[in-house]
């Protein structure tokens, strides 16, 4: 049974009341940090409760590439993109020729690409390392307000000394960091947080223009409660009890409605994707972005 609390809640809107704003901003609740506290000593353990990050990771590293390399743009009159599905059409040979060519002059324009990243609610540093590591960056700002974590997230940064010079961690709310940059991400932290509508706020206004936010969260229904906490916390236990809260989720068209609302004209939502835990094979994406956990890119234009 779904307890009474949780179904009054589960329609609850992103929105904050005025009273709500005036007490809090993009913090999180002290049962939220106390609970990822006590996560902390095990958190790069890749067996253990974080599991399931860990596995997430590649999906997600998945996501902000293909959406970065899709805004590359090729003007070389050399090159032949078909305005079609050409692969449906041509010999394999052709078509696997014509797709070398792409990706070669995209990893040619890449090559002069560096992004300045901001990684809100790093937790450990699963995400922030794979990002720093990665060619495309020049430097990424992880930030987090568990000290615990951020002191994991630094002691196993330091034992790679590839992140020298690309990587900082600091115990610090979003709305204190200053500065502007090429991405910004928010995986897995909107749905821990109080005022989720503060953290897109900052969020945003962190962004250059041009720059792209990447956020994953879970749609807030009864499939959900139904994959993420009871079989994902008591049935299979890939999470530690206490993870999740139905109440916090939120629906992927509520993100979207606040964009509409409060950035009408300097936002363009480049994808949605829904993501699913199989058991076997790990994260795998899908076309049904409204049910369950998703991942979604949007870009800042003006």
């Amino acid at each position: 049974m779904i307890p009474r609390r949780t179904l009054n809640n589960l329609f609850s809107r992103i929105e904050p009341s005025l009273t709500s704003l005036r007490l809090k901003s993009t913090s999180a609740s002290k049962d939220e940090i106390d609970h990822f506290q006590e996560l902390a000593p095990t958190w790069w353990d890749v067996n253990g409760p974080q599991r399931i990050l860990h596995l997430m990771n590649n999906s997600r590293l998945d996501f902000i590439q293909r959406i970065t390399r899709q805004g590359v743009k090729i003007t070389e009159s050399d090159t032949y993109i078909p305005g079609f599905n050409y692969k449906d059409f041509f010999p394999s040979q052709i078509s696997q020729s014509i797709e070398n060519d792409i990706e070669g002059k995209i990893n040619a324009k890449l090559q002069d690409v560096k992004y300045d990243v901001l990684d809100i609610g790093c937790g450990g540093g699963i995400l922030a390392e794979c990002l720093a590591r990665l060619p495309n960056t020049r430097y990424v700002t992880g930030i987090d307000l568990t000290p615990e974590v951020i002191d994991a997230a630094k002691v196993h940064a330091r034992k790679d000394p590839a992140l020298d010079g690309k990587l900082e961690y600091r115990l610090q709310p979003l709305e204190e960091v200053e500065g502007t940059f090429d991405l910004v991400t928010c995986f897995e932290m909107l749905e821990h947080v109080d005022v989720p509508s503060e953290i897109l706020r900052h969020a945003w206004m962190r962004l250059k223009p041009e720059g792209i936010l990447f956020l994953s969260t879970i749609n807030r229904d009864l499939v959900s409660w139904f994959t993420t906490i009871f079989m994902g916390e008591y049935v299979l236990k890939v999470v530690p009890v206490g993870t999740h809260h139905l109440s916090k989720y939120i629906k992927s068209s509520e993100v979207k409605d606040w964009f509409k609302k409060n950035e009408p004209k300097t936002h363009i939502v480049l994808d949605t994707k829904g993501v699913m835990y199989r058991p076997f094979n790990g994260w795998v994406e899908h076309n049904c972005a409204d049910i369950g956990n998703y991942f979604m890119a949007i870009k800042k234009i003006g």
